[in-house]
């Protein structure tokens, strides 16, 4: 069982990695040992959008007299929404399928491990182990969530991304530890549907890696729609006897303890790469001291001809990086000549609502980066389209170097930026300077028109400010 190219994982690292290689004339395999579509398509990125969908179709419906529709109110089956997200999922892995068919790629099931001569052990359901042989063989087995010493979830009381998405019952009260985009999102999804939640961040804001305009205004919506956010404090225990849960909060700053009763704690405190029992060790292959394998710029580990991509880099444990690095690899197995990634101009998105999209500095960094800036605000509250649409609220920001108009970044909030944040990512790769935004005509009326004001504000131009 020889094979040019053998992928060790089917998320959108690995099945990207492995339609690419097909499409390049290798002949290929895919080994996974769980669904084809790994955990974004499975237990990430598409079932939690559904269940959001659903959050904000909910939401709409109980505020349909602000659109001057009467109805009579709107109550959310849980069950339902869980049953529909999950049907998502299993339709988009059934597309999966589809692609390997159609590329005549070969799908074997089962654990993989790592042996030497280039070589991936297969161990299926029923215990039987077959090896395979590979030219070049691509490590693609992402993450998972990060457990806290003491904190570890037991899939019951505390649960992770996973368990969030297939809760049997919906939970009364939550607490929520960590506010990236995993614990925002389920903050949003579970407290639009009735959920008393408590979000605990160990930094100073919530959404500590977005700039501090986007953490500021998100603070703002979520205490308006009943959050209690409690940032710069840690929970140090969690209290499982009886029929719910006694959370130990501990503030940082001040030493102070406070206790809050809830049903069931989400740990979102992070990720952490899958490496372990996938032979890295037989074969010397190099980790950094926080388990990430070690690569160069296209990829490839210390080893010949074994590469690795995705949530087990030390890059950003986002679906379109793992995607993009599984290309760039291949293309360079190929002999193929690909620019590096530049991980520098990669956007972030997180959907709850309203959404947050961004890419490049934020303003704190690039003041520290020693720019002198040019900054640009515009509010949707100034927009049209956004006060027809009755969503108002959020703004774009945008950051450039004074001295040559470089776009150094972009920071979203508002409805559907997760849609917008292109144009920043694509201005930026083409080194697009703020006056070249400024003087691109933007349609009217649209969402879109506040990066060309948010421009123009930068410059002291803008119109309808």
């Amino acid at each position: 069982m020889n094979y040019d190219v053998i992928v060790l994982g089917s998320g959108p690292g690995g099945y990207v990695a492995a339609i690419r290689a097909a499409q390049l004339g290798f002949k290929t395999a895919v080994v996974e040992r769980e669904s084809l579509g790994g955990i974004c398509l499975n237990w990430g990125c598409i079932p939690t959008k559904a269940l959001l969908k659903s959050a904000q179709v909910f939401d709409y419906i109980n505020h349909a007299e602000d659109y001057g529709i009467k109805t009579d109110g709107a109550n959310a089956d849980f069950g339902a929404i869980i049953k529909r997200s999950r049907g998502v999922a299993d339709k988009m892995s059934k597309g999966i399928k589809f692609l390997m068919s159609k590329n005549k790629i070969d799908v074997i099931m089962g654990n993989g491990n790592l042996k030497a001569g280039k070589k991936i052990a297969v161990t299926d359901a029923k215990g039987a182990t077959k090896e395979y042989t590979g030219k070049h063989i691509i490590l693609a087995t992402g993450g998972r969530s990060r457990n806290l010493p003491g904190l570890e979830a037991d899939g019951k009381k505390v649960i992770g991304y996973r368990d969030a998405m297939v809760m049997p019952t919906q939970p009364k009260k939550m607490v929520v530890m960590g506010s990236g985009a995993i614990g925002i999102e389920f903050a949003y999804f579970y407290r639009t549907l009735g959920t008393e939640v408590t979000i605990v961040e160990y930094m100073d804001a919530i959404l500590p890696r977005e700039d501090s305009d986007v953490s500021k205004e998100m603070k703002k919506t979520f205490k308006k729609a009943g959050m209690k956010i409690i940032t710069s404090a840690a929970v140090t225990n969690i209290d499982k006897k009886g029929s719910g849960c006694k959370v130990t909060i501990k503030h940082n700053k001040t030493g102070k303890e406070e206790q809050i009763d809830c049903d069931v704690v989400l740990s979102a405190v992070g990720m952490v790469p899958n490496t372990q029992n996938i032979g890295l060790e037989s074969l010397g292959i190099k980790t950094n001291k926080h388990g990430f394998v070690e690569v160069d710029d296209y990829y490839q580990t210390n080893v010949e001809g074994i590469y690795a991509i995705g949530d087990i880099l030390a890059t950003q444990a986002l679906a379109h990086v793992a995607s993009a690095e599984g290309i760039t690899c291949v293309e360079k197995i190929a002999g193929h000549h690909p620019q590096a990634i530049n991980y520098n101009n990669i956007p972030g998105c997180t959907y709850c609502i309203p959404e947050i999209a961004s890419v490049g500095m934020t303003e704190a960094e690039a003041k520290e980066a020693g720019y002198d800036l040019r900054v640009g605000k515009f509010p949707f509250s100034a927009s049209g389209k956004a006060s027809a649409a009755g969503t108002n609220n959020g703004f774009v920001k945008v950051i450039f170097d004074k001295k040559y108009g470089e776009f150094l970044g972009c920071h979203m909030v508002g409805a559907n930026v997760t849609e917008m944040i292109a144009e920043a990512v694509v201005a930026r790769k083409l080194e697009t300077t703020g006056m070249e935004i400024v003087k691109a005509i933007h349609p009217h009326p649209t969402m879109s028109e506040a990066m060309m004001e948010a421009a123009a504000a930068a410059y002291d131009e803008v119109i309808h400010l």
